[in-house]
């Protein structure tokens, strides 16, 4: 058996596209060889399990190996085989059964995924790297003959009688000069780790030394031994193809430490298992995140059939749940997809609101069955749960009832019951209920204290997301509002009806308003005079919760840019009813008032954490003064 013959595309110039437009992907040529092997085990498997094959299956080991100074890499598998004329038909006939229209429609195509597996284009991806491919074949069928197909990277090719003896097919490259790097075994293995750890037919790659135990020394100590083994570079029935009834904690563990080896153990797992109307499974983790949660992004993996694709699943994940670990399995997003088809399936889209849903009862079940535990965990949880309920209506419309308020004497509430815990005493003259926070407990502490005198109440909300968490929570409740503890005094920021008057007349309010803009000296502090309580202190410093709420998105990206680039204005409330100020307008002297103003205006500011360098200096050296 001789033949050679031409591939029948009807033009000249498929490899030299191919080559071009996968070169920057070039390393999934392992990818698809070693699938394709696996794929051709299992149907033989497929096939004995139905009595189509009688023979003995033997080790089904899928074996990668490569030869430094020959300059090769060969993929051998024991799967089905092929005849001669099933390599015409597979290798050169469907393979480029739609050439031409490949050329035309991909000569333009910038991203690799959008060319291989169209046209069953994956087994041509060898010649990426190859300069000769040769397939050595010999086929399960009883009487087959063994047969060798070689090809040279131009639309020639060549079949002859092949020696193989054993069933299945070995595909050998002969890589060129460009692609030499692929002769190291560091990469080979590198590359099978990323892409074929997890498939489901043993592979193996070199030999790998371990330890065995060989006797007993003469303290009856174990002795040890070292033997070359072979190195299976694949775990074949990962923890997502199990059902969770089959599991332990310590396997859901144990999994995700391999999948990230340096991270702390994560808070909980989903476990996804759906056949209809689509096929998905996978675990999904929620990490320890805490505040990083730019840093965190890209650690879902995408798997088809246990092929790893993956781990930019942007179009499958809901964008709240990009901050969670795992894997995600589906056999009907395809292997090979461009970001195009992606945002266009329809199953893409089914799957994104099954995983929002499973992910929103689950939170649900643990807040019901152990609230202690779940509060405990919030710090973590609660940057996941905002960020799905700003980013997803269908999601907030479940989250309001497991997300909570933390305040600061560490309590925690659902939305529901702190609207409850509040509405006695937070609510304005207008039948506002206002709900009043901190940014920074540490910071803010002397307005917290001053609203605790009140008997209101102050929650904590410090996390990046929180600045459009508020927002959102105004959107949605009713007659409700939220102001930053230090947007304004106690007093103004829920203005009840009976407000204190101010004992100062009109002439008095003036000048300490004239002393104080002479002590103060710059244009972005507005200065009024207010009558407040006399517990109140002398001068308290605010910037309005508008500019506050838009400058504290600005810093986390909220498309609020330009107010974080404005000049920070602040307003200075004089508490007309304090000592200092009646201090202050008996005060002899221009002089002596403006010192004892710029004294008063600096305890503000040194309150807040405002007042460093010259002033702050400054400011000691006038307290020593004074003392």
């Amino acid at each position: 058996m001789q033949e050679k013959g031409t591939i029948s595309i009807h033009t000249e110039n498929i490899f030299p596209i191919i080559k071009k437009f996968l070169y920057s992907d070039n390393e999934i040529f392992l990818r698809e060889l070693v699938s394709n092997a696996v794929d051709a085990t299992q149907k033989v498997k497929r096939l004995a399990t139905l009595g189509q094959y009688a023979g003995e299956l033997g080790d089904l080991t899928v074996e990668v190996s490569f030869d430094k100074e020959k300059k090769t890499i060969t993929i051998a598998d024991k799967g089905l085989g092929m005849t001669a004329e099933e390599i015409k038909k597979y290798i050169n006939q469907i393979a480029f059964s739609g050439a031409t229209e490949f050329v035309e429609k991909f000569k333009d195509a910038k991203d690799a995924n959008e060319i291989i597996g169209k046209f069953g284009l994956g087994f041509y991806s060898a010649f990426m790297v190859a300069h000769r491919v040769d397939i050595h074949s010999l086929s399960y069928q009883e009487g087959a003959e063994p047969a060798k197909w070689t090809c040279d990277g131009s639309t020639s090719f060549e079949i002859s009688q092949g020696d193989r003896t054993e069933r299945g097919t070995e595909i050998v490259l002969h890589i060129n000069e460009e692609s030499e790097e692929f002769l190291d075994k560091w990469k080979l293995q590198e590359i099978l780790d990323k892409y074929c750890k997890f498939l489901p037919i043993p592979i193996k790659f070199e030999t790998k030394t371990e330890n065995v135990e060989d006797g007993k020394d003469e303290e009856g100590k174990p002795t040890y031994k070292s033997v070359e083994v072979d190195n299976i570079i694949n775990t074949t029935e990962p923890i997502w193809t199990k059902a969770p009834s089959d599991l332990k904690d310590e396997d859901y563990l144990a999994f995700y430490k391999e999948l990230y080896p340096m991270s702390e153990d994560p808070l909980f797992w989903i476990h996804l298992n759906v056949d209809y109307p689509f096929n998905l499974t996978g675990v999904l983790y929620f990490p320890k995140v805490k505040n990083e949660f730019e840093l965190q992004r890209n650690k879902i993996k995408l798997f088809s059939r246990q092929v790893f694709i993956t781990d930019e699943v942007k179009d499958i994940v809901p964008e709240f749940l990009m901050l969670l670990h795992g894997v995600i399995d589906s056999p009907d997003i395809p292997l090979n997809v461009s970001r195009s088809f992606l945002q266009a399936d329809g199953n893409v889209k089914k799957i994104n609101s099954y995983i929002t849903k499973k992910v929103a009862d689950k939170l649900a079940e643990l807040f019901k069955k152990d609230r202690a535990s779940y509060e405990s965990k919030w710090n973590d949880i609660g940057l996941f749960v905002k960020y799905g309920m700003v980013s997803e209506d269908k999601f907030y419309d479940k989250g309001k009832d497991f997300a909570l308020l933390k305040n600061t004497k560490d309590e925690y509430f659902t939305i529901a019951e702190y609207q409850e815990k509040v509405k006695a005493t937070q609510t304005d003259k207008d039948d506002q209920t206002i709900f009043l926070y901190s940014t920074d407990p540490e910071k803010q502490d002397t307005f917290i204290q001053s609203a605790n005198a009140k008997d209101y109440d102050v929650l904590v909300l410090d996390s990046p997301i929180d600045s459009h968490f508020i927002n959102n929570l105004e959107q949605k409740l009713e007659k409700t509002s939220l102001k930053r503890v230090d947007a304004d005094v106690a007093d103004k920021l829920i203005k009840k009806e009976d407000s204190t008057s101010n004992v100062l007349t009109e002439e008095q309010s003036k000048t300490v308003k004239e002393v104080f803009e002479k002590a103060i000296a710059n244009q972005s502090y507005a200065v009024e005079v207010e009558g407040l309580s006399p517990d109140e202190l002398p001068v308290t410093i605010t910037m309005e919760e508008f500019m506050r709420r838009m400058k504290d998105m600005a810093q986390t990206g909220g498309g609020m840019g330009f107010y974080g680039a404005m000049p920070d204005n602040y307003k200075v409330a004089i508490n007309g009813n304090h000592k200092i100020i009646d201090k202050i307008l008996k005060a002899e002297g221009e002089e002596e008032k403006t010192r004892l103003a710029k004294q008063a205006f600096d305890l503000a500011k040194l309150s807040q954490g405002m007042l460093s360098g010259k002033d702050l200096t400054e400011f000691v050296k006038r307290s020593v003064d004074l003392i």
